[in-house]
């Protein structure tokens, strides 16, 4: 890995925040149609305040027998965690892996701290080698 690879080196751009206030049917309908299984949530002041995923939406709601249409995306926000742009790879593979997250947003915080990508395996993927592939695999995936 180049000691010069950052954050906003790796991540996909162009994501699309869904509103704390929306439903899970539409986060939902969203997801379906950009074919992702996780979107950013962002607050009435666009900032980001959590991560939803197709999982939650069918967990904590679906399998509760909750209409999901009655449900807004901002009741499911857990503590996300985030990363500069310009951090280093090294610093996004040591979050990843310390919080065993698959999915880590990319904040620009010199340019306002606005929501400027995603990183996700598959940008880890194009972007690492096989050596630190599989140790990011053995530490994100580790059984307890």
């Amino acid at each position: 890995m180049s000691e010069k690879l950052l954050a906003q080196d790796i991540m996909s751009g162009g994501v699309q925040c869904v509103g704390a206030h929306e439903s899970l049917f539409e986060v939902a309908k969203t997801m379906r149609d950009l074919n992702v299984g996780c979107l950013p949530i962002c607050g009435d002041n666009n900032r980001l305040t959590g991560l939803i995923t197709d999982r939650d939406i069918v967990i904590k709601c679906c399998a509760e027998g909750i209409d999901p249409a009655t449900v807004q995306a901002g009741s499911l926000n857990a503590k996300v965690h985030w990363i500069d742009a310009e951090a280093d790879a090294a610093d996004v593979l040591a979050t990843m892996e310390e919080h065993q997250i698959k999915r880590l947003p990319v904040i620009d915080v010199k340019g306002g701290h606005r929501l400027v990508g995603m990183i996700t395996e598959a940008d880890l993927a194009k972007n690492l080698s096989d050596e630190q592939i599989a140790e990011f695999a053995s530490r994100v995936y580790a059984t307890a």
